[in-house]
C-alpha cells in the first residue's frame, strides 16, 4: 500500500520553500560563475558544476518518465471503470483545453499589435537563417504512430572526430498513444488482464516512490538550473529584441495572473490555493524548461490540490504533451506578427484566424517534438511566413522558454483543477454562489 500523502499545507509550504532558496543560491552562484569567466577554452570550475548539477536532475527526472507515463495511464484507465463519468471527463479535458489556448492565443494577437514588436527591431538581419527543426502538419500524424512498442527514438549528431553520435530519447506522445491503447485492451481483456493489471499498479508504486526520492533533490537541482542559465545566457542577448521580450512576459503575467485566476474564481477554486499548491511545478518547470520533466512534480501538484489520482495520471501526462499555453498559443502568435512585421508583410483577419487555429490545434500537432520552435515554424509555414524569421528569435529563445515553459506548467494543473471541480470530484471546499451552472 502507498504511504499516506503529506498534508497539503505542510508540503506545500517547506518544499517551495526549499525550491525558491535553491533558486536564489543558484541566481547567486551563476552570477559569481560569469563573473570569474572561462579558464583558458573551458568554463571555469564552478560553471562546470552547476551544469552538471542541474543535468543530472533533469535526466533523473527524465529517466522516470517514461515508465511513469506509461503505467499512470494504464491505470487509470483502468480506474476509469469505475467512474461513470469517465467519457465526460475526456471530452471535458479536451474542451477546457482548447478555451485556454483560444484565450492564450488572443492576448498573443492583441499585444503583438499594440506593442508591435517587429516595427523598429533591433534584431539583425543577417542572424535570420531557417531553424534546424522545423514543424509540419505531417508530424503530427507521424507523432501518433508508434515506431516501437516503448516509443524510443534514436537520432544521430556528428561528432568532432568524423563519426556520428547516436543519442537514444523518447517520444511522449507516442508512449501516450501506446499507454492508452493497452489500458483499453486491459479493458476489453477482461478477467484474464487482472495479472498485468496488477503488475502495472505495482509498477506505478514502485514510479511514485523512486520519483519522490528524485523529488526531494529539486531544491539542489534547482540552483543547478537556475545557475547554469545565468552562466549561459545571461540578459545581454535581450538588447536587440526588447519589445518582443517585453510583449512574451507581459502576455506570460497576464495569462498567469489575470486570467487563470479569473478562470479559476467562476468555477469556484481559490486562486490562492492554487498558486500555493502549484508553485513547487511552477517553478521547477521555470528553471528546468521542460514541461516533460516536470511531469512528477506537476502530477503530485495537481494531487495536493485535491485532483483525484486516478484523474490526475490520465489528465497530467496527456496536458504535459498537448497542453502549451506558452508555447504553442501566447508566442507563436506573437512571433508570427513580429516575424510579418519585420518583413513588413501584412497581415489579414484570415491570417489571424489561422494564427488562432494553428494554436489550438498545433500543440497536439508538435507533441513529442523539442521546443517551441517548432510550434513557430509550424505557424509561420501556414501563414506563408519567411521561415528564416524564426532565426532571428533564437538568440532569445532560452530566456523565454524559462517564461513560456512556467505558464504551460500552470495551465496543466489549472485544467485538470477546473475538470475536476465541475464534474464534483475535486477534494476542496467550495465557496457557494461562485460555480456557473454546468454546461
Amino acid at each position: 500500500m502507498a504511504a499516506a500523502p503529506k498534508p497539503a499545507s505542510r508540503y506545500v509550504s517547506s518544499f517551495g520553500l526549499q525550491v525558491l532558496a535553491g533558486m536564489a543560491v543558484g541566481l547567486l552562484l551563476g552570477l559569481l560563475a560569469r563573473s570569474i569567466g572561462p579558464v583558458g577554452e573551458a568554463p571555469n570550475g564552478l560553471a562546470q558544476a552547476l551544469d552538471l548539477v542541474g543535468t543530472i536532475f533533469v535526466d533523473l527526472l527524465k529517466a522516470l518518465v517514461p515508465p511513469l507515463i506509461f503505467a499512470a495511464i494504464v491505470s487509470s484507465i483502468v480506474n476509469l471503470r469505475d467512474i461513470n463519468n469517465a467519457a465526460r471527463l475526456v471530452g471535458q479535458t479536451l474542451l477546457w483545453f482548447a478555451i485556454t489556448a483560444l484565450i492564450a492565443v488572443t492576448i498573443g494577437i492583441a499585444l503583438g499589435l499594440l506593442i508591435q514588436p517587429g516595427v523598429g527591431s533591433g534584431a539583425v538581419p543577417a542572424e535570420a537563417a531557417t531553424p534546424k527543426t522545423v514543424g509540419s502538419w505531417l508530424d503530427f500524424l507521424k507523432g501518433l504512430v508508434p515506431a516501437n512498442a516503448l516509443g524510443i527514438a534514436a537520432t544521430g549528431k556528428a561528432a568532432d572526430d568524423g563519426g556520428i553520435t547516436v543519442t537514444l530519447g523518447f517520444n511522449a506522445l507516442q508512449i501516450i498513444v501506446i499507454s492508452i491503447a493497452v489500458g483499453a485492451a486491459a479493458l476489453r481483456a477482461g478477467e484474464a488482464a487482472e495479472p498485468f493489471i496488477g503488475f502495472v499498479r505495482g509498477l506505478l508504486a514502485i514510479m511514485r516512490r523512486l520519483l519522490w526520492w528524485v523529488i526531494r533533490l529539486t531544491p539542489i537541482g534547482s540552483a543547478g538550473l537556475i545557475g547554469t542559465a545565468i552562466v549561459k545566457y545571461g540578459w545581454d542577448a535581450l538588447a536587440g529584441l526588447s519589445a518582443f521580450a517585453i510583449a512574451i512576459y507581459v502576455g506570460l503575467a497576464i495569462i498567469l495572473l489575470l486570467v487563470y485566476p479569473m478562470l479559476l474564481l467562476l468555477n469556484g477554486i481559490s486562486p490562492r490555493r492554487f498558486f500555493k499548491g502549484a508553485w513547487p511545478a511552477i517553478q521547477l518547470g521555470f528553471v528546468s524548461r521542460s514541461s516533460v520533466g516536470t511531469l512528477p512534480v506537476t502530477e503530485r501538484s495537481a494531487e495536493v490540490l485535491g485532483v483525484p489520482r486516478s484523474y490526475a495520471a490520465f489528465a497530467v501526462p496527456l496536458a504535459s504533451t498537448t497542453k502549451m499555453d506558452g508555447c504553442a498559443a501566447l508566442y507563436p502568435a506573437i512571433s508570427a506578427i513580429f516575424v510579418a512585421q519585420f518583413y513588413g508583410l501584412p497581415l489579414g483577419l484570415t491570417d489571424y484566424g489561422l494564427i488562432v487555429l494553428t494554436s489550438v490545434l498545433g500543440s497536439a500537432a508538435t507533441a513529442g517534438l523539442t521546443g517551441a520552435t517548432v510550434m513557430l515554424t509550424l505557424t509561420l509555414s501556414t501563414l506563408g511566413l519567411p521561415l528564416e524569421g524564426a532565426g532571428l528569435l533564437l538568440a532569445i529563445d532560452p530566456i523565454l522558454d524559462m517564461g513560456r515553459t512556467a505558464i504551460n506548467v500552470a495551465g496543466q494543473i489549472l485544467v485538470p483543477m477546473i475538470v475536476a471541480r465541475r464534474e464534483g470530484i475535486l477534494d476542496e471546499p467550495v465557496p457557494e454562489g461562485l460555480l456557473p451552472a454546468e454546461a
